[in-house]
């Protein structure tokens, strides 16, 4: 498995086309700097409180919304890690079309926005432009996070572990129009533990 890192910087008006063309520039919001142009939506509620150092670590990708800058990936993992100066470095992977295709990783850093609830970040991939990256649902032991933005263009479910449990999903499902999001616009993402499991089951 061939395993390559990109260090992207372009101009504003380039960086959509260039996340296009980029499988590399996967999952927090590599594009999101346009992402609150157009239609007026309702307010977004957060959760009420983040801890960060609770927060970080290892997420699996569980389903998003299709987006030009995860085409084809799967297995999707993030990695958060506070730092010194209090920001978040961010690492996320993508494998490419397969869970046995090649890896790409992209590097990013956060901050928090909004320092009352720590719910509301901005995440840069190509410095300077940031996008918003907001925690809209949490498990009471972080064992899954509902991420999104409050133009609605965006959405992911992540998990602690590679497999989300089926009733905890649904009911996700089930909050998601309050805040204005269409849960069949939801593209499931295969992690390695269901590939595994159903090589298992087949014998």
């Amino acid at each position: 498995m061939e395993v390559e890192s990109h260090a992207i910087s372009v101009p504003l008006l380039r960086a959509r086309n260039l996340a296009r063309r980029c499988s590399c520039s996967l999952f927090l919001l590599a594009t999101l700097v346009l992402s609150g142009c157009g239609a007026v939506n309702p307010p977004l509620a957060t959760v009420d409180k983040v801890d960060l150092g609770s927060y970080t670590g290892r997420w699996f990708e569980i389903a998003r919304y299709p987006n030009s800058f995860e085409p084809g990936c799967v297995g999707v993992t993030a990695d958060y890690a506070l730092r010194e100066d209090g920001r978040i470095s961010v690492l996320n992977t993508c494998i490419e079309g397969n869970l046995d295709g090649d890896v790409r990783l992209i590097e990013g850093v956060a901050r928090v926005v909004d320092d009352s609830t720590n719910a509301k970040l901005a995440v840069t991939f190509f410095a300077p432009f940031e996008g918003d990256y907001w925690i809209l649902e949490l498990g009471d032991n972080y064992e899954y996070a509902v991420v999104g933005e409050p133009s609605r263009t965006f959405l992911w479910i992540l998990s602690r572990e590679p497999v989300l449990d089926q009733d905890l999903y649904e009911d996700i499902l089930s909050r998601l129009p309050e805040r204005s999001y269409v849960p069949n616009r939801l593209e499931l993402v295969p992690q390695r533990s269901d590939e595994q499991k159903s090589a298992d089951a087949g014998g």
